[in-house]
């Protein structure tokens, strides 16, 4: 059988020729942090090309944004990416800790404009920061040689003026030194493949990473799409609906309408995915495990 043979499962003899990454958040208690560790324990095996680590509205979660990126450098064979902003800061401040990171041995930044400390606020910039992620990174890339990953939104930045403008600001920060762009979550191939098509004809042609969010809890995941502008589709709300009180069911079913989302952008040429965790590991294993990829021995673990 082949990829192309319809009587092929749908995920029958897939190359496992994807390259993944995979994002966590740091954790607030010692349950928090086991589960985190848990996590990591789990997809290192999957060989990810790297792991971010989220930093909070405002820098709320600098320290511990970076105590977990500086113990997964020192203590796993993985490449940790430190999620740094520009909200709240100085160009200098910003400066000692991407100094710091470089010290750590963290050579990854995914760099963003940030979101301010109030929920529905509007960003301000430091009087002596910078004014967006475009200068953020390159300012970064003066400082040291970083691989920078920055944003990248499908369905349009709720802040932006337009789509277009939207598209000149990725365009920007990919001219100023970035290597690539992750994109929010989004739940159909088209709102990715048409992005793709428009960040073509703008003559990008960094790699547009899409990332994948698992969705464990389907009101969770509503607010947050409602918050960064991602549609979510009518027919998700129908396949949740009644499963609250069924963990396990829930999980299969959102497994399931995430594997089908990576098997289609696989159909359409995407070997790159980076995966929303949520410091859970089951459902991006199990994804991972479909399109292909296998668990090795790793060089290291977790302490």
């Amino acid at each position: 059988m082949t990829l192309n043979d319809p009587a092929a499962p749908l995920y029958a003899d897939l190359a496992g020729d994807c390259h993944v990454s995979f994002e966590f958040f740091p954790p607030k208690t010692e349950k928090m942090e086991a589960q985190l560790w848990s996590a990591i324990e789990t997809l290192t095996p999957l060989q990810p090309k790297f792991v971010s680590v989220t930093y909070g509205a405002g820098g709320s979660t600098r320290e511990r944004t970076h105590n977990t990126v500086a113990r997964i450098a020192r203590e796993t064979p993985l490449a940790a990416a430190a999620h740094l902003t520009c909200v709240g800061a100085s160009k200098a401040e910003i400066g000692e800790i991407a100094d710091a990171y470089w010290e750590a041995g963290v050579r990854h930044i995914v760099a963003l404009r940030g979101d301010p400390p109030e929920v529905g606020g509007t960003f301000e910039p430091h009087p002596e920061g910078y004014k967006g992620a475009a200068e953020l990174v390159e300012g970064l890339m003066l400082r040291h040689p970083f691989e920078i990953s920055v944003s990248a939104y499908p369905e349009v930045h709720p802040e932006a003026a337009s789509a277009q403008s939207d598209l000149d600001n990725l365009k920007r920060k990919l001219d100023a030194g970035a290597t690539r762009a992750i994109t929010q979550f989004f739940f159909t191939p088209d709102a990715y493949f048409r992005f793709l098509d428009k960040t073509l004809a703008a003559g990008i042609k960094a790699d547009i990473v899409p990332g994948i969010m698992p969705v464990s809890n389907f009101a969770a995941t509503q607010r947050m799409a409602a918050m960064c502008n991602t549609q979510v589709p009518s027919w998700m709300g129908r396949l949740f609906e009644g499963l609250d009180d069924h963990p396990a069911s829930r999980q299969l079913v959102s497994a399931t309408i995430a594997a089908e989302l990576c098997r289609s952008l696989y159909g359409g040429g995407v070997r790159d995915f980076h995966f929303y965790t949520l410091n859970r590991a089951e459902l991006s294993f199990a994804i991972c495990h479909l399109l292909g990829l296998r668990a090795t021995a790793s060089n290291g673990g977790t302490a």
